[in-house]
């Protein structure tokens, strides 16, 4: 394509840092810095800064694949796209359209969630789609939706942080999962804010800030409540706020005093007089924030979890004003906008909720169709993936890993090697693309243009930087020709703004209302935060009669019909699986800098691998004592789903009850062969953050 540098986004995580690319002279790409884009100011973590690696013929897919007698061979893209018509064709005439499942990402664009949604629910009829998203944020967006009406991550700009007076930190750390946002944190401290993390581990986060709790994993809820428990016992509470702009107190205030002090010391282990320093810390100041990330959502009781920490929010009139407020920090690239369009179970474009008949009346109008022909709402994530080659007996599978980074994997491996028929998108050969019987190779982030939603909720522009490889084709290229191919010879549109436009009729007066965005803004405004309507048709036309977007949400009422929010009263209950005599130590998960979700791309590229080569155990030095482990000693993990085996790291800074493996990684030591799919009640996100686990030295 050109050689100027074209400004676009990173592909990794939801900060959608902005970058230049230009292409060099010998065929690479280099990276340059884009001071002007407000969320990174031109900063860059490893993973941003080697993005272009994974653009390779080296280490991406250069042709479609299809299995011959045990082995995938390469084949033409007619043969490859012939055989998953067929496939999908085959198991819908002999199993009925909810026999045929469909998985995504959280890091397909805004337009190729909007259309694998619609090719699902047009194309197939299927119900039963949904996406790795699920794995991230869903019981923030359920806890968001319950109190105040409406889920978006972040209410308010990154920008914001550094001028609050307090912000707890809840189960993130960014310093390694999104390192650029650590200057907003680091500005909050030089203006005289302080920082409380939340972590059982003392992570490069935990080091920053001013005081760090430890808690027991999964004991998040009963905190909360117990804080809520001392704001009321000290008289903190916002009486004037909790009466003009909340409802639902009384229930909420009573189950907060049943979870006193010394109660949730012993629950969680953290004492009262941190319990004490964090009220005062977050209720001196004239403003103060709670950011959580999935350190308190992934749990099977995620969604109250979430509601607890929004209730000490509204209880201190710490919601839907300037510089306070209740976020969450998402984690995929386009987690938020993934979820908004259409990919979700449960959902329609626009944030729209599947069984609503008006939302059902206004996409199918959009979309052409008759609002009874649109399914009902399906499985979630987990439930869909272990429903493989039972009730779903054909996948088609766009932009993710399941084999590594689902919870219980080695049985979701087993699952996806028992269906009749597997057809996975991908750049690279992921370890579940490799047991597919068709594999297609699909532009990625720099050989496209698309949008993304980044943790704030600012819509941005990714722009193509370069041309795709010879061979390569787009999703949106891919659903269209299976469209046609299964019948549908319309409504499937391979140019990407052509799709965000009717994505912007679909989306128009629902939640996330888009309607007011165009490239052309995206282009000239650094991104624009939805909801951003259209202005009303009576409206005289100029560009004074632009929707501005909306940086800040509730700062006017809340997205509850009345306005005002609401307090859910919840109670503190155990996670699914405690330790017991067999299994007597807490296993928890996450990331580390130089590696990203699955590890499907960031394992091919050679700089962060060398930073970040393998999983390993982290312990603390009694439990390695105990074991008769050395540092880097093999130590094995077992839990009652798997055993996963890794270098020991030990460390103080992480409690004595508890053992850390990052899940990126396949094979002996893959994590996720460990962890719980127990799911919580509402949101249906499994329980990554703890489960019940032995650790054993390991001969070798």
């Amino acid at each position: 394509m050109q050689n100027s540098a074209t400004p676009t986004h990173c592909p990794y995580c939801a900060l959608q840092c902005g970058m230049n690319l230009t292409p060099a002279p010998d065929g690479t790409v280099e990276v340059s810095e884009r001071a002007d884009f407000p969320v990174n100011r031109g900063a860059l973590c490893s993973k941003g800064r080697t993005a272009p690696a994974v653009l390779s013929s080296r280490v991406r897919l250069t042709s479609p694949l299809v299995r011959s007698g045990g082995t995938l061979v390469p084949a033409g893209w007619d043969e490859a796209l012939d055989r998953i018509a067929e496939g999908l064709s085959r198991t819908r005439a002999e199993h009925g359209p909810d026999a045929c499942g469909v998985f995504g990402g959280g890091g397909l664009t805004n337009e190729k969630a909007y259309t694998l949604g619609k090719f699902a629910r047009v194309v197939l009829g299927t119900s039963q789609i949904d996406y790795n998203g699920r794995f991230c944020m869903s019981s923030a967006a359920a806890g968001g939706i319950k109190a105040f009406g409406l889920d978006r991550g972040l209410p308010f700009p990154l920008e914001d942080i550094p001028k609050s007076g307090c912000v707890i930190l809840v189960g993130s750390n960014l310093a390694e999962t999104m390192p650029p946002a650590l200057r907003f944190f680091t500005e909050l401290k030089e203006n005289g804010g302080t920082l409380i993390v939340i972590d059982p581990r003392r992570t490069r986060t935990a080091e920053q800030a001013d005081l760090h709790l430890m808690p027991r994993p999964g004991t998040d809820l009963a905190l909360a409540l117990g804080l809520l428990h001392l704001v009321v016992a000290d008289g903190l509470v916002d009486e004037e706020y909790v009466r003009e702009r909340t409802a639902g107190w009384e229930d909420a205030r009573a189950a907060a005093m049943a979870h006193w002090p010394e109660y949730v010391e012993r629950i969680t282990g953290v004492p009262v007089p941190q319990l004490r320093d964090t009220v005062r810390m977050f209720c001196e100041p004239e403003s103060a924030m709670v950011l959580t990330a999935r350190g308190p959502e992934q749990q099977s009781k995620g969604t109250d979890t979430v509601g607890a920490w929004i209730n000490l929010c509204l209880a201190t009139g710490r919601a839907g004003r300037p510089y306070s407020g209740y976020g969450c920090l998402t984690g995929q690239g386009n987690g938020q906008g993934g979820r908004e369009h259409g990919q979700k179970a449960d959902q329609l474009p626009g944030y729209r909720k599947l069984d609503d008949p008006a939302a059902r009346a206004h996409v199918a109008e959009v979309w052409g169709v008759d609002p009874d022909s649109l399914p009902g709402p399906g499985r979630s994530a987990y439930e869909l993936l272990d429903a493989l080659g039972t009730d779903i007996r054909s996948l088609l599978l766009m932009g993710s890993n399941p084999v590594v980074s689902a919870p219980r994997a080695a049985h979701i491996e087993e699952r996806i090697k028992s269906l009749d028929f597997l057809a996975v998108c991908d750049v690279v050969l992921s370890e579940t693309a490799a047991l597919a019987d068709v594999v297609l190779p699909v532009t990625q982030w720099a050989e496209e243009t698309g949008t993304t939603t980044n943790l704030e909720g600012r819509v941005l522009l990714r722009r193509q930087a370069i041309t795709p490889p010879v061979g390569i084709r787009s999703d949106l290229e891919v659903m269209h020709e299976l469209a046609d191919r299964l019948g549908v010879e319309k409504g499937f549109p391979t140019d990407p703004e052509e799709v965000f436009e009717e994505l912007r009729r679909a989306s128009a007066g629902g939640p996330a209302d888009y309607s007011g965005i165009t490239y052309r803004r995206l282009a000239e405004e650094n991104g624009v935060f939805w909801p951003c309507p259209t202005p009303e048709k009576d409206a005289p036309a100029g560009d004074e009669d632009v929707h501005p977007g909306t940086p800040r949400l509730f700062l006017d009422r809340f997205a509850h019909p009345d306005g005002r929010a609401r307090f859910v009263p919840v109670s503190h209950r155990a996670i699914a699986e405690e330790p017991d005599e067999e299994y007597p130590v807490l296993l928890t998960t996450g990331r580390v800098v130089a590696q990203y979700q699955s590890g499907a791309q960031t394992r091919r590229v050679d700089e962060l691998n060398a930073a970040a080569p393998g999983p390993f155990v982290e312990l603390h030095p009694r439990l390695a004592e105990r074991l008769g482990a050395a540092e880097g000693d093999p130590v094995a993990v077992v839990s009652r789903r798997g055993r996963a085996v890794a270098p020991a790291r030990i460390t103080l800074g992480i409690r004595p009850d508890t053992v850390f493996m990052p899940f990126h990684w396949y094979g002996e030591g893959r994590a996720n062969t460990l962890t719980n799919p127990a799911l919580d009640p509402t949101s249906r996100m499994p329980e990554f953050k703890a489960c019940a686990v032995r650790v054993e030295a390991v001969e070798r």
